[in-house]
């Protein structure tokens, strides 16, 4: 069986056509410039208090307003791509994101920064991360658990190498030509890599003018949809509090700055091992049962950080923490495509990712709080166990059927 050629895809190897591979490496390319871009704001934190006089809080309210944007507007971004494509919405997100760093590169006040950054570069995720994503999961059937595997572990990449590039463009060009750079960078690969995103044969429109799959009104208020996004929800504190926090309570137990610093790198390590590893396991033994178990597993995993009392049993707890949300992020948009089929996947991808908004933000605020009231990360961790525990429930009733 061959692909349908006017969209543009390769023959086929086996079940799985040969252009689907190109998007997969496309779409880890576009994620790994996009959350690189994100996460390479705590490289800049130290520089906008010195150049601005602002306080901490002034500061992080951008990292958080980013944030909020692209996980609350993931579901626009992946409905304008059900209806234009994923080349056209993702390369418009593209120069969103370069357009908010440069004009965070020419700020005057720490206002300027907020909206140019906050709102450019968060507006640009979301243009970017759902479209991308919900276009692989089509392109697959026998190794969907793979595909989206290695196309989302782009997240993790990126958080690893494109801080290190920002700190080093920093200390070369200062903070304004650092910005600059990485908004040439985005330019240059990200906007390439989104010229490669295709719409798969299974998501073109058939001659009675449909995508075959569930609507996206019909799919908002299946029970399945419904119970996935309670476990986003519910899931999300667990997901983001590490990294807010646990570089804190390792300082605490007195490990040196450098290697607490180090123990987020380790979770975007065990986050790479579950996107390839958990995505590949998936595809043999089902991936209900697996995204199931990942969630288990995450909570599980703050049992570690809730006994530890030095380095060695939080660096186990950032890898296996890490692995097991890699796992559940690279299996969420393959599921969709089980449950939902082609037509509105991206869209119904993009909603579910609003859920962790509230994660996001609260998470790490709720945790700080909890710290500076008791002095201890002990309530902290019980209440992560007891979130993930609601979350995995919440999965098995999603995907029970």
């Amino acid at each position: 069986m061959s692909a349908n050629p006017a969209l543009g895809a390769l023959p086929e190897t086996g079940d799985e056509p040969r252009y689907g591979w190109v998007v997969v490496w496309a779409t880890f390319a576009a994620l790994a410039v996009i959350f690189g871009v994100a996460y390479s704001f705590a490289a800049f934190f130290e520089p906008f208090v010195a150049e601005f006089k602002a306080q901490r809080a002034d500061v992080s309210l951008v990292f958080g307003l980013c944030g909020l944007i692209y996980f609350v507007l993931g579901a626009f971004g992946g409905m304008l791509s059900d209806r234009l494509g994923p080349r056209v919405v993702a390369g418009a997100g593209m120069v969103c994101i370069a357009l908010g760093l440069l004009g965070a590169a020419w700020a005057r006040s720490m206002i300027e920064v907020t909206l140019a950054y906050g709102i450019g570069v968060g507006l640009g995720i979301a243009l970017v991360y759902t479209p991308a994503i919900g276009t692989v999961q089509p392109w697959f059937t026998r190794r969907r658990g793979l595909a989206a595997g290695i196309a989302s572990a782009g997240i993790g990449a990126g958080t690893l190498v494109v801080p290190l590039l920002a700190a080093a463009a920093i200390a070369a060009w200062r903070w304004r030509g650092a910005m600059m750079a990485l908004a040439s960078g985005t330019l240059v690969l990200g906007l390439g890599a989104a010229l490669l995103l295709r719409r798969a044969p299974a998501a073109a429109k058939r001659s009675d003018g449909t995508v075959p799959g569930t609507p996206l009104a019909q799919a908002l208020v299946s029970p399945t949809f419904l119970w996935l996004y309670a476990m986003c929800g519910l899931g999300a504190f667990s997901m983001f509090t590490p990294f807010a926090h646990l570089s804190a309570a390792a300082r605490d137990l007195g490990v040196p700055d450098a290697r607490a610093v180090g123990l987020v790198g380790l979770i975007g390590i065990g986050s790479l091992t579950g996107r390839f590893a958990i995505g590949a396991l998936a595809d043999r033994v089902g991936r209900p049962g697996t995204l199931i178990i990942a969630q288990a597993s995450l909570g599980a995993s703050f049992i570690l950080w809730g006994l530890a009392d030095g380095y060695l049993a939080l660096a186990v707890f950032a890898l296996w923490m890490g692995t097991s949300y890699g796992g559940i992020v690279s299996l969420m948009p393959a599921l969709c495509m089980d449950r939902f089929g082609a037509r509105a996947v991206s869209s119904i991808i993009g909603t579910l990712y609003s859920a962790a908004a509230i994660g996001n933000l609260a998470g790490p605020w709720l945790a700080g709080r909890i710290f500076d009231a008791s002095g201890s990360y002990a309530a902290v961790t019980w209440g992560c166990m007891a979130l993930s525990a609601l979350a995995t429930l919440c999965t098995w009733l999603a995907l029970r059927r």
